[in-house]
């Protein structure tokens, strides 16, 4: 079972590729506050609903400051067929050796209707300027999970 993260911990570096291959670290980031959302696999009806949600609100995030960056443990051709489908405009990174979302504490042991399963953890990281932790919010909902977070925020 991974560690979950607390506020003030130093958020764990990654390199990823994206939709298109690309390579994309938190470190391009720095001096902006990242989102770092963890999502069990693209096109799936949850995943699909809490990305299209980021997706809707991503101009009022970066007006914010925030950039958003979704990671699941999918390759970066699924990845593309999801951005491509539902219209998606957030950042996707694919993780398939899981060692990031393990970083994060994003996957591990979870129930999984009333089962004990090992998967991805539905979690969601907020990352301030200086690449510390501001939130860690796990077992998150799918659902209305974007509002709380703005909500949360202040924003």
């Amino acid at each position: 079972m991974s560690e979950r993260l607390q506020p003030g911990d130093t958020a764990p570096a990654f390199t990823l590729p994206d939709a298109d291959g690309q390579q994309v670290s938190l470190a391009d980031r720095k001096g902006r506050k990242v989102i770092v959302y963890f999502y069990p696999a693209a096109l799936t009806p949850g995943c699909t609903k809490q990305a299209c949600d980021f997706t809707d609100n991503l101009d009022f995030l970066a007006g914010h400051g925030y950039d958003v960056i979704g990671i699941s443990p999918d390759k970066p051709e699924k990845l593309a067929k999801f951005r491509e489908k539902e219209e998606l405009k957030v950042t996707l990174l694919g993780d398939p050796d899981k060692e990031v979302l393990t970083a994060y504490g994003a996957f591990g042991e979870k129930k999984l209707y009333g089962k004990t399963v090992t998967g991805v953890i539905r979690s969601t990281v907020i990352v301030d300027e200086d690449g510390k932790v501001e939130r860690a919010l796990y077992n998150v909902k799918a659902t209305g999970h974007v509002a709380k977070i703005i909500k949360d925020l202040g924003l």
